[in-house]
């Protein structure tokens, strides 16, 4: 039992809020792409993102492992990204810092969500079954290389223009 709930209960909803949080975010990378703040599909992402990262802390385990580290590093961006678009209000420099972590936040969901692709998927885990295989290691990259665009050209659209809201 988790928080009173079966392991099955409790990781159905840990992967519904990282699917919503996945989801909404890249409604949300397109609104940065596009000069639109979209505030409700920001308020889903933001609060979905940090849900998925603190239920990952729920999970039974006995020492630190790479997904709570993701999820520290995650919690962190997230802060940022929630004090620059909420209390600083996108002005000056905190504008392309909200663009950043914003981006980063969605990087690292994805991230885990190709991790465990690649755990439960068995296709993908026979190919990449300890994850340092090149099909593993050639689609992270891809990603990350994907997320750097997102963040550059979504940091020079989304900067120092006037922001629609819808």
């Amino acid at each position: 039992m988790i928080f009173g709930m079966t392991i099955s209960t409790f990781t159905f909803i840990h992967v519904l809020l990282s699917l919503i949080g996945l989801f909404s975010g890249f409604a949300v990378v397109l609104g940065l792409l596009t000069v639109k703040r979209l505030d409700g599909w920001t308020a889903v992402f933001l609060t979905s993102t940090v849900a998925t990262s603190v239920t990952g802390f729920g999970f039974p385990f006995d020492h630190l492992l790479p997904s709570h580290k993701a999820g520290i590093l995650s919690l962190l961006v997230l802060a940022v990204a929630i004090l620059a678009r909420y209390a600083l209000h996108l002005v000056a420099a905190w504008r392309w810092i909200y663009v950043i972590s914003a981006v980063i936040a969605l990087y690292l969901n994805v991230f885990i969500f190709i991790v465990q692709t690649f755990l439960k998927v068995p296709g993908l885990r026979a190919v990449a079954p300890t994850q340092s295989e090149p099909p593993f290691l050639f689609t992270q990259l891809l990603v990350l290389a994907l997320f750097v665009a997102l963040a550059i050209v979504a940091g020079i659209k989304f900067h120092d223009v006037p922001v629609r809201t819808t």
